[in-house]
């Protein structure tokens, strides 16, 4: 299947659409934390529960989620994953209670699983030479989604409330699942491989457990997936307490939050495509370039994250220009490891090389809100944001650097493979 160039990046288009628009919804109840909290009189312990159980039920669904994308027809998983969203988001609007609260918004975790069906998908329609900037853009909508969530929580929240503000993004998720159904069209796993360039033909190659396991003998792969493990710590706390730290530590009221927060979150969105071609650039010179442009976000945002909290509290100007600076530079591993992981998998079971990725991530990061909220409750925001933050980094830069120094062996050995298949199909055309 031939696709052209305005239908790929329309696709794009699609997913950067779903995911700005379902990262609205998953990172809204940060803004909304303290409504909810009230109403339900709740302390930070529990209110970390909310969001550390929707965590865990993503990252336990993630394996199975990377075997479904790998086995059956990718768009319309991606959209029965919406249709999911708008379902469990509605859910979560109507509870009466507390407990039915946290089991509603746990629920929401089931289509959080979603993502490493798109990135397999767009991994088909672009090669790796391109893939980081590709993945840098669409993830450029996550933190434009926690923008767009703040913008609704304190724009629409005192007005509607904060149930009737997941009314609004519970219907978006249905809405969205219909066009991705009727849209998106599936391609055949390896087409943007260049081997594979000028094949008229691919033969699939079918998910295999054999090949499946095989990814644990990958020794950069287990590196990457130990850093996952603590990588995604400061992104959970930092989008489910920072929103909180302000305005309870800091003294920031609505206005000066958002004024705050805004070209914070633009900052951070610009770091995702800034990293991800930083990553493509670094790649055509070493095939570590993706990993050391990682290594040096990751460094670079444990330091500045130091600085940054340590600013007088009346300071409020050089706070905002180190947490600019902090931004840029947060998020530069992200795109870079998922281009990483596709460099180094073979086509059929890159959605669950990913899902992996993603569950330990999970698995790890899933108790960070709850542990930021216990650390909290006996100290303060600012201490347990920078201790878990700076903790989790600094571990990262440790594995990042093993990941790269090992590396070159597995993209090798995976660029073999590719050749030895566009070999076996020539022969058979």
């Amino acid at each position: 299947m031939r696709l052209t160039r305005s239908y790929r990046w329309f696709v794009v288009g699609v997913f950067f659409g779903f995911i700005l628009l379902h990262q609205t919804d998953r990172l809204l109840i940060s803004p909304l934390t303290t409504s909810i909290m009230e109403e339900f009189r709740i302390n930070k312990t529990q209110m970390g529960l909310v969001s550390t159980m929707a965590l865990l039920v993503g990252g336990v669904l993630f394996p199975l989620w990377g075997y479904l994308y790998d086995r059956f027809a990718r768009p319309r998983l991606l959209a029965l994953a919406s249709l999911i969203w708008g379902a469990t988001t509605w859910l979560s609007a109507i509870a009466p209670t507390y407990p039915a609260f946290l089991a509603t918004r746990a629920s929401t975790g089931i289509d959080d699983s979603s993502y490493p069906g798109i990135y397999s998908l767009i991994s088909d329609y672009f090669g790796p030479s391109m893939r980081g900037r590709v993945y840098g853009l669409l993830q450029l909508s996550q933190p434009l989604g926690y923008l767009l969530g703040i913008g609704l929580a304190l724009g629409l929240g005192p007005v509607w409330g904060w149930r009737r503000v997941f009314y609004l993004t519970g219907s978006i998720g249905i809405v969205l699942a219909v066009l991705i159904f009727f849209i998106v069209r599936d391609v055949p796993r390896g087409r943007s491989e260049p081997e594979m360039e000028g094949l008229e033909k691919i033969q699939p190659h079918r998910f295999q457990w054999k090949t499946a396991l095989e990814l644990f003998r990958k020794r950069s792969l287990l590196f990457l997936f130990g850093q996952g493990f603590v990588g995604v710590f400061p992104w959970q706390v930092i989008t489910f307490w920072f929103f909180a730290y302000l305005e309870t530590e800091r003294g920031y009221d609505e206005n000066a939050i958002l004024l705050t927060m805004a070209p914070a979150v633009l900052v951070l969105s610009a770091g995702y495509f800034i990293g991800g071609s930083l990553g493509d650039a670094a790649f055509r010179r070493t095939q570590r370039g993706r990993l050391l442009v990682s290594l040096v976000g990751v460094l670079l945002g444990a330091i500045l994250l130091t600085v940054t909290i340590n600013v007088p509290h009346d300071d409020r100007t050089t706070f905002m220009i180190l947490l600019l600076a902090t931004a840029v530079f947060i998020p530069f591993a992200s795109p870079n490891v998922v281009s990483t992981i596709y460099d180094i998998t073979v086509p059929e079971v890159r959605s669950t090389a990913l899902a992996l990725q993603y569950f330990i991530e999970e698995g790890g990061s899933a108790v960070a809100p709850l542990l930021a909220g216990f650390i909290a409750d006996r100290s303060s925001l600012e201490y347990a944001i920078l201790v878990i933050c700076v903790t989790a980094w600094l571990i990262g830069a440790v594995l990042l650097a093993c990941a790269a120094y090992l590396v070159p062996r597995d993209m090798t050995a995976l660029r073999a493979q590719m050749r030895a298949r566009a070999q076996a199909e020539g022969r058979s055309s």
